[in-house]
């Protein structure tokens, strides 16, 4: 089993993140703000957004690509885009697509 990789380690900033669940999965915000967090990430959010997409999108909020490709590494890859928008007080956030899954390993061991 690979390690997975911990934001506390690469960074003393902590990557303020909103995760947003963009399919028909319930609970799927949830698992991810367990796993991000269980990672060292700070979700500050999660919720759902009408928008619906078969694939997950890590947006850059913050100018810092770096970060973004951070949290698709610790939800197992996904496509990173840059979007700036500095209204949202945050660097990332996580549309989880149809496809994702959430990891069998728990959380909090």
């Amino acid at each position: 089993r690979a390690e997975a990789p911990d934001a506390s380690t690469t960074n003393a900033e902590r990557v303020k993140v909103e995760v947003l669940n963009a399919s028909d999965v319930r609970g799927l915000a949830r698992r991810a703000t367990m796993l991000l967090r269980d990672r060292g990430f700070d979700v500050l959010y999660m919720g759902s957004t009408s928008e619906r997409l078969d694939s997950t999108i890590v947006l850059d909020r913050s100018g810092n690509p770096a970060r973004a490709q951070r949290v698709a590494e610790a939800l197992g890859g996904a496509r990173v885009e840059s979007r700036p928008d500095t209204s949202r007080y945050l660097d990332v956030t996580v549309m989880l697509g149809r496809a994702w899954r959430a990891p069998t390993e728990p959380f909090y061991p």
